[in-house]
């Protein structure tokens, strides 16, 4: 593939609008549904903690690629493998990063109705974004990207 308008892996949505998607729907199935789960308040802690680990674990990773050379956003060609870094241990640190975030905020709010939303961010990530992205990259890059592939997990 070359760098035309077409090399791109065609996700199905640009996975920080999903975030924010799926952030407002579990705010507003919050505001409908109030309920906690009875956890202590030291809970809102871990949510915080969480929330925090993912702001620098995608901040790490942004670097990461932009140090390899490549794009960030999904839309736009990848120039490179990225193997360092977090990419050292997972093929997808951003969206770990997304996902982390999201449960950072359910946790804090203690809130079933906005951890609900949690399932449909994953499913939406996984088959939406990264099995495109992967199938793009291995038709890009071939065996380079199939070798990586073997050596680091998809998730964690």
């Amino acid at each position: 593939m070359s760098d035309t308008p077409n090399d791109h892996p065609g996700v199905l949505i640009f996975p920080p609008l999903l975030f924010v998607i799926c952030v407002a729907c579990g705010a507003l199935a919050h505001a409908l549904c109030p309920y906690r789960l009875p956890l202590g308040p030291w809970f809102r802690w871990v949510g915080g903690a969480s929330g925090l680990t993912a702001g620098l674990l995608a901040l790490w990773g942004q670097r990461t690629m932009k140090a390899a050379g490549t794009n960030v956003r999904p839309n736009l060609p990848a120039l490179a493998i990225v193997a360092g870094g977090p990419f050292a241990f997972t093929r997808n640190p951003l969206y770990l990063a997304l996902i982390g975030l999201f449960m950072g905020i359910g946790l804090a709010l203690r809130s079933p109705a906005f951890l609900a939303f949690l399932a449909p961010l994953c499913l939406m990530l996984h088959f939406g974004v990264v099995l495109r992205e992967e199938r793009y990259l291995e038709a890009k890059f071939g065996d380079v990207y199939r070798g990586y592939k073997k050596r680091v997990r998809r998730w964690i």
